[in-house]
């Protein structure tokens, strides 16, 4: 079975055992991931559904490919630019390319464990919110004195200034 699938905005035409280089996706070495957007997917000369068709591919390796040289000039202005470039990819091979009924019964098991684990981390949350409300209550009065002060300094009249002297006459 054979299916094209779109990753990095290239396709690519995979079937079991394929090996191919694409751009970096996340994950290690060994690592299994799930190349969700199939295109088109089929057995032969027969075409298959391909919204439920799932390729699976394990990680090789994460590498860079071949330098490419970016060599800029102009003429007669004595303009030379060399730059190299060595884009991020991904090696990977092609476990399994099939129907997703296999990958659903397997995805619940790991979704019940998170839910065990948001249970647990409720009440910890809680308990920081506790811990957070004295400190705000013990810098609530530190505020109100601080405004204390700043009041009484504007309720202290300005001192009165001197009249301005009046310039000489000229003569």
């Amino acid at each position: 079975m054979f299916a094209v699938v779109r990753t990095g905005g290239k396709q690519y035409r995979v079937a079991a055992g394929d090996k191919i280089a694409v751009e970096k996706l996340a994950g290690d070495a060994g690592e299994t991931i799930t190349l969700g957007d199939v295109l088109l997917a089929g057995d032969g000369d027969k075409l298959a559904d391909a919204a439920k068709t799932v390729v699976s591919a394990e990680i090789i390796a994460q590498a860079k490919s071949e330098k490419v040289l970016v060599f800029k000039k102009r003429r007669r202005h004595n303009y030379r630019r060399k730059n190299g470039h060595r884009q991020q990819m991904t090696l990977l091979r092609i476990v399994a390319v099939g129907d997703s009924k296999a990958e659903k019964k397997a995805a619940p098991k790991k979704e019940e464990a998170p839910k065990a684990e948001a249970k647990t981390a409720a009440p910890v949350k809680d308990a920081s919110a506790e811990k957070a409300a004295p400190k705000a209550a013990k810098a609530a009065p530190k505020k109100a004195a601080a405004t204390e002060a700043k009041a009484e300094k504007a309720a202290k009249p300005a001192a009165e200034k001197a009249p301005a002297k009046k310039p000489a006459a000229k003569k």
